[in-house]
This record gives C-alpha cells, structure tokens and sequence, in this order.
C-alpha cells in the first residue's frame, strides 16, 4: 500500500501507539498509588493475603467493604450485601429462590471476580466450585456460590483483623465436611 492512504494509516497507527504507551504510563502510576494506599490502611494486609486478591482486587474489596465492621455484623450481611446471597421470598405455601438484584454492584463484581480466580490456587475453591458445576450449576451460579463460600471466608479474616491463613481454612473444612 503506497500513497496518501498509506500515509494516514502510518499516522494514525503511530497516533495510537503514542497514546497506548502513555495510557500504560498512566496505569502503571495509578497501581503504584493503589498500591501505597493499601500498604498504608490497617487492614491492608488481611486482603492482600487473600489468594490471588492481588493489589488491584484487595484494593477494590477493602474499598468497598470497609473498615466499618458495625456495617456487617455477620457474615451473611456481607453477602447478602454483595449480591451473592440468593434472595428466598415465601408467601404463604410458595417459596421462591431468586438471584439477588438489589445489591452493591461493584463490591459484587469484585468478589466474584476474585472468587472465581480462586480455583486455580485453592484446592478448597475448586473443590466448592466443582461441585457447583457437578449439581448443575452454569458458570455464573458456580462463582456466586463460590463468592459466598469465600464471603464467610473473609469477613472472619476481617471481624477477627488477621491475615488470611490456608492452614486455618483447612482444618474448618474438614471439620464441616465430617459435620455434614
């Protein structure tokens, strides 16, 4: 290709690069912010410990939950507020089970996003989601559940203020499973 046509292809792709790499520039600075804020926060480190939270996702779970814990007082608080909590309606002899719509959208978002990013590093995770899918669970379904499983997870890391330990979260779901 030769010509003017070519000569505004060159531009424009030469444009678009010079504005990518500035973009990248601008992210790369905003993370190291991000970053900074949850290092300084003192519940920083209980969602950074969380598997595969990453800065990003352990900023924007913190931000959205909190440091209130008046806020949730349990743990169904937290999920229910999340989204991932199904939303049981009975009138009389009818009992309807229904996905939660009312709801903070964005904490919702960043949990089941981290939550279902979770299989690949936690044998419980992809235990829980596995058995979702097994009882025929599509996918979304699958992550809320797994989103819920983790909400518990979470709020006693946050309730109690310490980090986030597989070990712990182990041994209670042995002692769950042999419960049930």
């Amino acid at each position: 290709m030769s010509g003017p046509a070519a000569e505004a292809s060159e531009l424009v792709v030469l444009t678009l690069v010079d504005l990518l790499s500035k973009l990248r520039e601008q992210q790369s600075i905003l993370e190291t912010r991000i970053k900074e804020a949850l290092l300084a926060h003192p519940d920083g480190p209980i969602f950074q410990s969380l598997p595969r939270a990453g800065t990003v996702r352990a900023a924007t779970l913190l931000a959205e939950i909190g440091d209130c814990r008046a806020r949730f007082p349990d743990a169904a608080a937290l999920a229910a507020a999340a989204g991932v909590a199904p939303s049981t309606r009975q009138s009389g002899k009818h009992l309807n089970v229904a996905y939660r719509r009312g709801c903070n959208k964005t904490l919702r978002a960043a949990l089941i996003d981290w939550a279902q990013d979770t299989p690949r590093a936690n044998a419980w995770a992809r235990d829980t989601y596995d058995r979702a899918r097994q009882r025929g669970c599509r996918h979304p379904h699958a992550a809320r559940i797994l989103a819920q499983a983790w909400t518990r997870i979470l709020w006693r890391c946050w309730h109690d203020q310490v980090p986030y330990n597989p070990d712990l979260h182990g041994r209670l779901s042995l002692i769950t499973k042999e419960a049930a």
